[in-house]
Order: structure tokens, then C-alpha cells, then sequence
């Protein structure tokens, strides 16, 4: 999840990138929140991760996949295109005014010296222009990359999770519909959100994961267990609204549903029993009666 949210923010910052330097306002300052020698930047933070998980196996036994090795290699790429973008920045904005500065100053006996130096600033124009196509190129390149490795990585809920929170700067990098991503990773939209669904369950984010099972309902091929899902999530969502009646009405056609996961059954037993004590009011004995 690191390296996934860590590429979205390094996808962002180079379309930043790119937009700044089309429209002349691009400064060293604006890469040096993108990539540099410290975890200060994002693209670092993404080389080292990648090459935590996919170049170096922590229990010396699991290699890397075919696909996970290229990736890892796209991220070393594209961050050494940005260093090189970076240090052409340098020498344009920073580097050649202090060295213009001090030529003034400077006897006829350092002019070889200063005019190396304008033969080497010469070409940092031309530089600059070739080093934002070509970070803007393997960026995409590496987006690329990343989509097929999250279609061919097994996904328990977390991700399709996680790609559901972002759907705008997803769909920007991928260049796909967040739904077509989710087909792809999942075999349909439908289970894509569905183990997103049962991701925010796991977490206790039950309107969340009401939300996502409510459009898996929605999308063609939708398993029969959506709708049971859904069910509990607004239940539990209810209980915690103190809407009790909601709460027995949701549960009741989830626990009459089939299929029903068995995990889900102590906690929502747990909710039902204290609503005796907590419920309120003049519908106080029904929802007594009917929890019991």
C-alpha cells in the first residue's frame, strides 16, 4: 500500500512537473519534493520500498516475480531521470548566475577556465527540455507496469480498498475507468468492490463498507453475497447510530440470508444482545422482544 500511494503522489508531482515547465514557472524548488538523496522526497521513499519488497527477500526464501523485478527496475529508472532533471535545474537556476557573478571579478587568466563553463551551461536548455519528456515518458512507462503487477498480485480487499479512496488520481495514472481497473484485478467490477467491502469490514468501517457493497449491487455479475453484506454493514452502521429498530431490521435479513459468513456472526450477536439494555423509548419492548 506504501508503494502503491507513494507512486499515485509521484505521478502527481511529475504532472505538476511537466505543467510548470510548459508554462515557464518550473523551479528547482518544485523537484525537490519529488526526488532527492533522503526520504524527504517521494520518488525515494518509492525507489526504496520497491527495493525492499521486490529486490532483497526479507526471509532470504521468496524471489521476486518476473513482473515485480521489472517494475522495480522502472521505479530505479524513473528516478534517476528525475535526479538528472534535478541536477539541470540546478546548474540553470542556481549553479550559472553565482558562476556568472564571479567572472566579473576574474583576472584574463581564468577566461578558459569561465568559458568551460559557459560551453557546459550551453547545452542546459536543451537538457532540461529532453529530461521532462523523458521523466514524463517512464512515468508512464512505469504506470504501465504497475497495473499489469496489480492485476497478476493476489488482492484480499486492501487494495481494490485503497484504489476506491483515490479514484480520480487512479484513473488519471492508469488512464482506465476505476471499475475496468478493478474487472482487471478482480474478474468483474462487482467482486473488486466487494472485497473492498469486506476490507472497510475488517476494519470496522461499516457505512464504508455499506457504500462499497452498495455499488457492487449495482454492477452485472454481482455475486449472491452482496446483498447480505450490505445488509450487515447497515445493520452495524445502524447500532452505532443508536437507530435500533434499523439495527434488528438489517441483521434479521442478513441472519436469513444464504450465504452467510460465519465470521460475521459473534459480532452482530454481541449488538443484538445489549439492545435490551440500550434501546429507549415506547418501541423499548419491541425491540426488546424482537432482539431476544
Amino acid at each position: 500500500m506504501d508503494i502503491l500511494r507513494d507512486f499515485l503522489d509521484v505521478h502527481q508531482s511529475v504532472r505538476d512537473l511537466v505543467d510548470r515547465h510548459r508554462s515557464g514557472s518550473l523551479r528547482f524548488r518544485n523537484v525537490t519534493s519529488l526526488v532527492g538523496e533522503d526520504e524527504s522526497s517521494v520518488l525515494f521513499r518509492l525507489k526504496e520500498r520497491c527495493h525492499a519488497v521486490f529486490r532483497h527477500a526479507p526471509d532470504g526464501v521468496r524471489q521476486p516475480t518476473h513482473r515485480e523485478a521489472l517494475f522495480d527496475r522502472a521505479v530505479g529508472s524513473l528516478f534517476h531521470e528525475a535526479m538528472k532533471l534535478r541536477e539541470d535545474l540546478y546548474q540553470s537556476e542556481i549553479y550559472a548566475p553565482r558562476v556568472r557573478a564571479l567572472r566579473d571579478g576574474a583576472g584574463e587568466e581564468s577566461k578558459a577556465l569561465f568559458d568551460e563553463f559557459e560551453r557546459m551551461l550551453a547545452g542546459v536548455a536543451t537538457r532540461l527540455e529532453e529530461g521532462v519528456r523523458e521523466v514524463e515518458t517512464v512515468v508512464r512507462r512505469t504506470a504501465d507496469q504497475l497495473r499489469i503487477l496489480l492485476s497478476e498480485c493476489g488482492d484480499d480487499g486492501t487494495a481494490a480498498r485503497f484504489l476506491t479512496e483515490r479514484e480520480a488520481d487512479v484513473e488519471a495514472v492508469f488512464d482506465v475507468p476505476l471499475l475496468v481497473l478493478l474487472e482487471q484485478m478482480h474478474g468483474s467490477a462487482a467482486a473488486g468492490l466487494e472485497r473492498a467491502g469486506c476490507s472497510y469490514l475488517a476494519s470496522g468501517y461499516f457505512e464504508l463498507a455499506a457504500a462499497r457493497f452498495a455499488e457492487a449491487s449495482r454492477q452485472e455479475g454481482v455475486g449472491p453475497s452482496v446483498e447480505a453484506l450490505l445488509d450487515y454493514a447497515l445493520g452495524m452502521q445502524a447500532y452505532l447510530g443508536r437507530d435500533y429498530a434499523g439495527t434488528l431490521q438489517r441483521l434479521s435479513r442478513w441472519a436469513a440470508a444464504t450465504p452467510r459468513r460465519p465470521d460475521l456472526v459473534p459480532l452482530a450477536r454481541d449488538a443484538v444482545s445489549r439492545l435490551e439494555q440500550l434501546a429507549e423509548g415506547p418501541k423499548r419492548k419491541a425491540i426488546a422482544r424482537d432482539a431476544t
